[in-house]
């Protein structure tokens, strides 16, 4: 086994690494600043084979297809919340539909619980009993 040489060659790495900073603003600007079409144009010219013009087209392609499932997946998010707070709203007014049958009611027993008593009364002083 050979053991690694540990002399590095400075000069060569400190271009090599100018190179990549270089290349990787390239990269960057190129992301910023073309818009799709320039950027596909780029692809093209940098990419000699068919390789790159179908990554660039699936790549697109899947970000279409993420942005269609996307907004379809806001669109459906929309309806369900839509249809809970219809659900909702329906329900309250169901429950003050009957709370308010319910008020109406108690008041017409408070009423027969009177006029029983009265009868009771007007009974009693008649004279007549059971």
């Amino acid at each position: 086994m050979e053991k690694p040489s540990l002399e590095f060659n400075l000069p060569d790495t400190h271009e090599e690494g100018k190179l990549y900073v270089v290349d990787s603003l390239n990269n960057l600007n190129k992301l910023n600043v073309c818009p799709d079409e320039s950027q596909r144009s780029l692809d093209e010219e940098e990419n000699t084979g068919g390789t790159g013009e179908r990554m660039a087209g699936s790549n697109t392609r899947n970000q279409c297809l993420f942005f269609v499932i996307f907004i379809l997946t806001l669109i459906v998010s929309l309806a369900l919340v839509s249809f809970v707070i219809f659900l909702i709203l329906q329900t309250r007014n169901e429950v003050d539909q009957i709370s308010s049958r319910l008020l109406s009611e108690k008041k017409n027993i408070e009423e027969l619980k009177k006029m029983n008593s009265i009868i009771l009364k007007h009974l009693n002083q008649s004279g007549i009993k059971e």
